[in-house]
């Protein structure tokens, strides 16, 4: 039995060794998430530890899927924005460590995050992703709209150049008026 939900940073800094397995799982699978391989938990924490000050801050929503009470997977909004943005929410780092997948939580994760947005007043979301990889097919097949491809955006976690492809995805009220 799998739950997503949103947790706040008292939980995550408790539950910090979990959220950097979930991050060491997928860096050393071979994700292009921002990280290089070797990737030890140790790495992991002090990005963790910012994630957590910015959910401190309200400045991110951190949302975590367990399955038997263990963190498996995360996706993240940042939902502070420029005066001029106040509209728009970057998804940002959807996780889901290899054993776990398949299991639809990835789509569960999106679509709580996308919902959670929505009732904070977003009402356009946007990612990216490394152009070729399972995430850009996950996206689009929940509905986000492809904008194009960076060539050379970033590395893999072996040091190999990767494109990433750009997304966005309309939520909440103007998602409903143009359907």
């Amino acid at each position: 039995m799998s739950d997503i939900r949103l947790i706040e940073a008292a939980e995550a800094r408790a539950r910090i060794d979990e959220l950097s397995a979930v991050l060491v799982d997928c860096v050393e699978g071979g994700a292009s998430v921002g990280f290089m391989s070797p990737y030890r938990l140790e790495d992991a924490r002090p990005f963790w530890e910012a994630v957590i000050a910015a959910v401190a801050e309200d400045a991110t929503l951190l949302f975590i899927a367990e399955v038997e009470g263990e963190i498996v997977g995360t996706v993240q909004v940042g939902i502070r924005q420029m005066p001029n943005q106040l509209h728009r929410a970057d998804v940002k780092k959807l996780l889901v460590v290899e054993r776990a997948r398949r299991l639809g939580l990835a789509r569960a994760l999106m679509s709580a995050a996308e919902e959670a947005a929505a009732r904070r007043g977003k009402t356009v979301l946007v990612l990216d992703t490394a152009t070729g990889s399972p995430a850009e097919e996950v996206y689009a097949r929940l509905g986000w709209e492809r904008v194009g491809v960076i060539p050379d955006y970033a590395l893999y976690p072996d040091g190999r150049y990767c494109g990433t492809t750009l997304f966005y995805k309309r939520v909440g009220p103007v998602a409903m008026a143009a359907a």
